[in-house]
């Protein structure tokens, strides 16, 4: 027996008007071309993207039939990072081209055994959270970053 499955196959950065349905994803989820995702009403969509997407949390997914599916970031571990000097260590995490969610009193970013040793080794206090991951982007507007060349 086969399922018919909408298609999605634009996104939208900002939801316009109300959704449909809910998507909530990890942030390494959240990084797609093609795939079949399940809604949380248990809706079956199979996503084809013209080029893999880095879908912000508040996006739409538009399906063929004209409906809007809202993407969440949705809860995951995560090492929340504060210090004295959050600027010096913001530092050393960016030279790392590690992702990292930048707030006002605290970093957030994916647990990393070796991140966790430098940022001891730093004097920063750590402390493993469950959240929704939602990091900067990259420089000029362009979404995630990938590789070093300079």
């Amino acid at each position: 027996m086969t399922t018919l499955l909408s298609t999605a196959l634009q996104y939208a950065d900002h939801l316009h008007g109300e959704p449909s349905n809910n998507l909530s994803l990890t942030y390494e989820g959240r990084f797609l071309r093609r795939k079949v995702l399940t809604c949380e009403d248990g809706e079956r969509i199979l996503v084809d993207l013209a080029q893999t997407t880095s879908l912000n949390d508040g996006g739409a997914l538009i399906l063929d039939d004209g409906r809007k599916v809202e993407i969440h970031a949705a809860p995951e571990p995560l090492l929340e990072v504060t210090a004295s000097d959050l600027t010096r260590i913001s530092w050393h995490i960016g030279n790392r081209h590690t992702p990292c969610q930048i707030e006002g009193d605290r970093l957030l970013i994916q647990r990393d055994h070796v991140m966790r040793d430098m940022l001891m080794k730093l004097g920063a206090t750590l402390r493993d959270v469950v959240e929704p991951f939602t990091p900067e982007g990259g420089a000029y507007g362009h979404g995630r970053t990938h590789g070093h060349a300079h």
